[in-house]
């Protein structure tokens, strides 16, 4: 990756597993981060190798994950009335980044047709147990075949940015919805936390988004953005890492005060800790 014309934003710990660092580069016309070095796809599995890497587990052995698990299914719902709003003759869905299947299986008790991707072996057999249907790569779909397509906290793993953008073109059908969700580097709690802001977490996330680094990156497809909604719980969980990362432990309080103060302020300039994004292919 060529980083000589973009500006050292920040130096991170992978604080989860390896323990190394790694650094973010400013890429000023985007307006987004590049993590740098980016580790290999030989050498990218271990990287995933947490106890704590808490999507791909349906386990609640603690307050947090039971909190997680209870916020979850709110975002479930709320993910359901998105698409259905979208999309009201539920077609087929394709959801990049499947996990535990649990947002898939909602969708297809609901009517859709719903289709997983997932690399993880871990999550993907939880998620066979509730019947939902996978290939191995999108390469297997055809062409135009999706009125749907979502990627959940997905877009910032893929390793070639530009490649899986294209992909995600030639799947949708004309007038088909994408949605994507993805941190903000630009929220009160990323800029708070600074280098331990749980949601760099080099060096699984390769890029770092803005509103306009997501605006730009799509409509070179032909993928217009119509709409950025809120991720109001992703400050709270984020900020509990976050906690954790710098004191060594989740300081509870500190952690509600951090996401509430980083929600209201992102109700004045829309910068909040995660964002969906709604595109439609034109």
């Amino acid at each position: 990756m060529d980083i000589s014309n973009k500006k050292h934003f920040l130096t991170v710990k992978d604080h989860s597993v390896s323990k190394e660092t790694f650094d973010l580069y400013h890429d000023e016309t985007m307006d987004m981060l590049v993590t740098y070095p980016q580790p290999s796809l030989d050498t990218l599995g271990k990287y995933y190798e947490s106890v704590d890497y808490i999507s791909h587990t349906d386990s609640k052995r603690s307050l947090f994950e039971i909190a997680y698990h209870f916020v979850k299914s709110i975002a479930l719902k709320n993910k359901l009335e998105l698409i259905n709003s979208l999309q009201p003759a539920k077609g087929r869905i394709l959801d990049i980044g499947a996990g535990t299947g649990d947002f898939l299986s909602v969708a297809k008790q609901n009517g859709w047709q719903a289709v997983g991707v997932e690399p993880s072996d871990k999550a993907k057999a939880i998620a066979l147990k509730k019947e939902v249907v996978f290939v191995e790569d999108t390469a297997e779909l055809e062409n135009q075949s999706f009125d749907v397509i979502s990627m959940w906290h997905v877009l910032e793993h893929v390793p070639n940015l530009d490649n899986q953008i294209k992909e995600l073109k030639r799947l949708l059908k004309p007038n088909g919805s994408l949605i994507v969700a993805v941190p903000n580097f630009k929220s009160f709690d990323a800029k708070y936390y600074g280098a331990f802001w749980a949601a760099y977490d080099v060096p699984i996330h390769f890029w770092h988004f803005s509103k306009k680094a997501i605006k730009t990156l799509f409509e070179r497809e032909g993928m217009e953005l119509e709409k950025v909604l809120p991720m109001k719980f992703d400050s709270f969980y984020v900020s509990l890492l976050s906690e954790k990362y710098k004191f060594g432990k989740m300081n509870f309080l500190s952690a509600v005060f951090l996401g509430l103060q980083s929600n209201l302020k992102a109700k004045r300039n829309f910068e909040y800790s995660s964002h969906i994004y709604v595109l439609k292919n034109k």
